[in-house]
């Protein structure tokens, strides 16, 4: 039976600020928590892989603000945990002053590029899985409109809206892409209400196939949809029961896989620092079909699918990264 320990409260800062030893990885939870069916959900499940495996205990801790950042990583390594996972993209420049004070300790973090001797990058091809996921919506829809709903107004987020669009428009070049996003600080992340507004909001300029990248937020989005029986797409976790028959796919991104090889490398002593890219050809990404949406994904979108992937391997298809280049072509 594995334990995991979430250092909480007045007896686990004693403990951290003591520097007590252990060799057990570190997972810092980001906002939203790490049931939200979502990223942080998925990195949580990669965890408790690795822990059920090999019958190790992790440490880990969930943030409850924005202020927790640094304070939350620095107790992780005077703990000792090795390596010290952190999530999302808020945590870059947290990390990037926080390393630096800690060259033993092995970091890892996931969704953002952070250039350290000690630190390990994670990052997604998300327009990839995203570009697929809008072919999809778009041979799905039969109104001609689809949507987009995501959390917080970063241009990480606009990423995937930019794949979803491009892929859209790509089946229906005549299509038209509604999207929003949820807002501008993290709250953005776990506000369903405001989630579900947007997504009625779309319906009713026409959308029957929204696309929610928006973490807990999304989950309003999805129930939405639900309640108005349109189609759905989820993200990072596959959330296709949720609302079986009702969720078209997910995209989704292997965040769990990620913090599981995390985990064992650094177990291993294997883990290296620098960049690793998770994408289509390595499974990083990719839709998610299972029992409760094989009903929805006819075989000609299989097909296209298929059909683009290889075409986005060999680059063929070249899916615009908005990260690169914040002018969005598709919309």
């Amino acid at each position: 039976m594995t334990i995991t320990k979430t250092l909480l409260g007045a007896a686990a800062t004693i403990a951290l600020t003591a520097g007590m030893a252990t060799a057990e990885p570190g997972l810092i939870i980001d906002l939203g928590g790490k049931f939200d069916k979502s990223f942080n959900e998925s990195a949580f499940n990669g965890a408790q892989r690795w822990a059920e495996e090999t019958g190790s205990d992790y440490v880990e801790t969930e943030l409850a603000n924005e202020a927790q950042r640094e304070q939350t990583m620095r107790r992780m390594a005077e703990r000792g945990a090795n390596p010290v996972v952190v999530l999302g993209f808020a945590n870059g420049s947290t990390l990037e002053a926080v390393a630096p004070d800690y060259p033993e300790t092995e970091f890892v973090i996931v969704d953002m590029v952070v250039d350290a001797p000690n630190v390990k990058s994670v990052v997604f091809s998300e327009h990839e899985g995203s570009y697929l996921v809008g072919m999809m919506a778009a041979m799905a829809s039969e109104t001609g409109t689809v949507s987009f709903v995501g959390g917080m107004d970063v241009p990480l987020i606009s990423k995937f809206a930019c794949g979803y669009a491009q892929g859209v428009k790509a089946v229906n070049p005549d299509a038209n892409v509604i999207v929003n996003m949820t807002g501008t600080t993290p709250t953005a992340w776990n506000d369903p209400v405001k989630g579900a507004e947007l997504t009625r909001s779309q319906i009713s300029q026409g959308s029957d196939v929204v696309f929610a990248a928006a973490g807990g937020t999304g989950i309003g989005v999805l129930q939405a949809a639900a309640d108005a029986d349109i189609l759905s797409i989820g993200v990072d976790s596959n959330q296709n029961h949720l609302h079986p028959g009702e969720v078209l796919t997910s995209m989704v991104k292997r965040v769990d896989n990620a913090v599981y090889d995390a985990f064992k490398s650094a177990t291993e002593g294997t883990l290296e620092p620098g960049i690793a890219v998770m994408g289509l050809d390595n499974e990083g990404v990719g839709v998610a079909i299972d029992e409760n949406n094989a009903d929805l994904v006819t075989e000609e979108m299989t097909a296209a699918v298929e059909e683009a992937k290889a075409k986005i391997a060999s680059g063929e298809i070249e899916v615009h990264d908005y990260l690169s280049d914040n002018n969005c072509p598709a919309y």
